[in-house]
């Protein structure tokens, strides 16, 4: 299963379940909430740290709402890796905002275990190493030698982890990139070579103009609407964190360009299968969206959310793929 899946979730899964006389689906459902419940902690604290909190409705509660009640936010709680992502990645960008190193690294190593996109985790460390740097040259104070081999361990944590676990494919596949190689093996028209977006899209279109109205086509409808309305928020939010340049500047562009990465990443293999699923992991998009001053509109999004939550939730419990 290892040679298939990225490690850490389902050594987890195992080692749990080991402790309760081998039931792995117990093990799996209690590391799943336990983590969603841990991850939304530090999604929290994370944001207050990088978002303004007006009084009435903060937006840390407001994104904290839509992510929980978004379309496939159920996830979180099923034998997924999205719960142990989530806790992983926003517990590693809070140690990182508390200057916590080890810790952070510690948690960026695990991130590139639990899923491919963990790597790019980097990207807010990078950021973030830019924004120390660039407040210390504005107070004539450099970074001591010792905080560099800190920030240079902790950007390279996460690619430690990839090569860790590149490194037992090669050993006992003889393909480092098994992970990448082995995807047309998983069904659901994925390809194991990079198709570019455009050819992507050319499929969909063939869908809608080939394929009978059914299920399969409503879904593949749904995923194509989540993906262009994720994209399109994520580029009026890139625009809008240039626009303002304020004080979060670089955690906030860091959220965003990881976002994208995020959602765009599945593309390459050919299908929009299961973006709906890998948006939770785009937060800048909760992030935008909380942010909206007119609260109807944030409370239609909600309900909205709520609506197909319900919907997409039902035809899961029934054995349906909907993402």
């Amino acid at each position: 299963m290892i040679k298939h899946f990225f490690p850490f979730y389902p050594s987890l899964i195992h080692m749990l379940g080991l402790l309760i006389r081998e039931n792995y689906l117990i093990a799996g459902v209690l590391i799943s909430s336990i983590s969603f419940f841990l991850g939304f902690f530090f999604f929290k604290n994370y944001l207050q740290l990088i978002t303004k909190n007006y009084k009435k409705m903060p937006v840390w509660r407001w994104s904290q709402l839509l992510l929980l009640t978004f379309s496939t936010s159920f996830f979180f709680i099923t034998i997924y890796t999205e719960a142990t992502f989530f806790l992983l990645f926003m517990a590693a960008l809070y140690f990182i905002k508390k200057h916590s190193y080890f810790i952070a690294a510690t948690l960026a190593f695990f991130v590139s275990l639990t899923r491919i996109v963990g790597v790019f985790i980097f990207i807010p460390i990078l950021l973030s190493f830019f924004a120390v740097s660039s407040k210390s040259s504005k107070t004539s104070q450099s970074l001591l030698p010792m905080e560099k081999l800190k920030w240079l361990v902790l950007m390279l944590s996460p690619f430690f982890g990839l090569g860790s676990y590149s490194f037992y494919l090669w050993k006992t596949t003889g393909d480092p990139l098994y992970f990448l190689n082995s995807q047309s093996e998983f069904g659901a028209n994925r390809s194991s070579h990079f198709i570019l977006f455009p050819q992507v899209i050319y499929r969909y279109v063939r869908i809608f103009m080939m394929a009978q109205q059914n299920f399969t086509y409503f879904i593949s409808l749904m995923e194509l609407v989540i993906f262009g309305f994720i994209l399109t928020i994520l580029l009026a939010d890139l625009i809008s964190i240039i626009k303002k340049h304020d004080d979060h500047f670089y955690d906030r562009l860091s959220l965003n360009i990881f976002s994208f990465v995020n959602i765009l990443l599945p593309t390459f293999t050919g299908t929009l299968s299961s973006i709906p699923r890998y948006s939770l992991m785009s937060f800048s998009f909760f992030i935008f969206l909380a942010e909206i001053k007119n609260n109807y509109t944030k409370a239609t999004l909600f309900v909205l959310f709520a609506i197909l939550h319900i919907f997409l939730f039902g035809f899961f419990i029934q054995g349906y793929f909907v993402s």
